[in-house]
């Protein structure tokens, strides 16, 4: 059995290259949130463009229920029972209440 070499071809050079600057631009994005007061992971707060607050799985890049647009998802309101935009809010704006409240009403758990 003969190692040839591999050759990466025009095409999969373009596609590497699309796939590294997209995880960058997430990877940036994710650094910049956090410095500015925002968190992600299991049980983020959210606000619907309604008012309605709150948790969700917030990971940057990734979802399964909901349509990312940018800082925004179009995703379940549980506490409206309605499709809404939705976005995080930053730990600094979130009381000890709001906390409370949106612990009591958590969406699906799929990111």
């Amino acid at each position: 059995m003969s190692r040839g070499k591999h050759r990466i071809s025009a095409g999969q050079g373009r596609g590497l290259i699309v796939a590294g600057t997209v995880a960058a631009a997430y990877a940036a994005g994710t650094i910049a949130a956090k410095r500015l007061g925002y968190s992600f992971g299991m049980n983020v707060v959210v606000k619907c463009r309604s008012g309605h607050v709150f948790s969700t799985i917030w990971i940057p890049g990734g979802s399964l229920k909901s349509l990312r647009l940018g800082f925004w998802r179009l995703q379940w309101c549980p506490v409206g029972r309605h499709v809404a935009l939705v976005h995080p809010l930053k730990d600094d704006e979130v009381s000890d209440e709001v906390r409370q409240v949106a612990a009591a009403h958590h969406d699906a758990s799929i990111p």
